[in-house]
């Protein structure tokens, strides 16, 4: 019985010293929160965001995208490498960011409008998914989906940007939960952000690190946006991170766009190699 007690006791007090550990490590938000970056002024809004006054983010038609998970910024080289890719990109669309004032420094020198998702803070440094522009969007939301197993949660950001034609183009950048038995929580945080889509008519980007690495977690993907007509973006080299399986992890999808290029290159300052791609306007 004492023997029982004992082990009990450590179970006891391996567990609170977890809880405690964790509890020092994250913060988590009651409710999604989105940090926006304008120049030097950085702002909290709850959910969403909105600004009446944006323009339109495309080039004289064109809209260059990266998409890219930057594994918190964690290699030293991220600075330049972020540089290179983003030189000449209207839409940049980052996983695993990590908000540090080296990443805000970034920001200013580029004078890129950012909006990030801060799903949860490690050290006091809040990290999510992060959306780069030319201009402002006219409109953003929020949302998170906690992983199942860790309780931390993983983003996406829906956005709407003026474009030079007329129309508004609506952008879904996603970090999709990872450590599920099955594909129930996975296909809910897919089915959300989708449902979005179904009710915007213009053209769509949706990219990010989709975590899809099963036949099971790709079919679900696939289903729920073939629901909304887009297509995959082919990428010739393709480098893009593989699981085990050969199954790629990031994607791009798009719709009511013209795909003149897109290329993986292989990169150092990451665990995974970015997404690069150019579309033309459909007068």
């Amino acid at each position: 019985m004492k023997k029982k007690t004992k082990i009990l006791g450590v179970i006891t007090a391996v567990s609170a010293s977890v809880v405690t550990g964790y509890s020092l490590v994250f913060d988590l938000p009651g409710a999604p929160t989105l940090s926006i970056i304008d120049g030097a002024k950085v702002e909290k809004h709850i959910f969403c965001y909105e600004n009446k006054s944006s323009r339109p983010i495309d080039s004289n038609g064109k809209i260059n995208v990266l998409v890219w998970n930057i594994y918190k910024q964690n290699r030293d080289n991220w600075r330049s490498a972020l540089q290179r890719y983003s030189s000449d990109a209207q839409l940049v669309l980052l996983q695993e960011s990590s908000l540090t004032p080296a990443l805000e420094n970034w920001i200013e020198s580029e004078d890129k409008f950012a909006i990030q998702v801060d799903a949860f803070k490690a050290f006091k440094v809040p990290a999510g998914v992060l959306s780069l522009s030319s201009s402002s969007p006219m409109f953003a939301c929020a949302y998170t989906e906690k992983e199942p197993w860790i309780r931390l949660p993983k983003s996406g950001l829906f956005s709407l940007y003026k474009l030079s034609n007329g129309q508004t183009l609506a952008v879904v950048n996603l970090h999709a939960i990872n450590f599920t038995y099955g594909t129930k929580e996975y296909q809910q945080q897919i089915k959300t952000l989708v449902s979005r889509l179904h009710e915007h008519s213009g053209p769509v980007l949706i990219g990010g690190d989709f975590n899809s690495w099963s036949a099971g977690r790709l079919k679900v993907l696939k289903r729920n946006l073939h629901e909304i007509g887009v297509e995959e973006a082919k990428f010739s080299p393709d480098n893009r991170r593989q699981f085990i399986n050969g199954l790629p992890l990031d994607h791009l999808f798009y719709r009511g766009l013209i795909l003149d290029k897109a290329h993986s290159p292989v990169t150092t300052a990451s665990d995974h190699n970015p997404l690069i791609a150019s579309f033309s306007l459909i007068d």
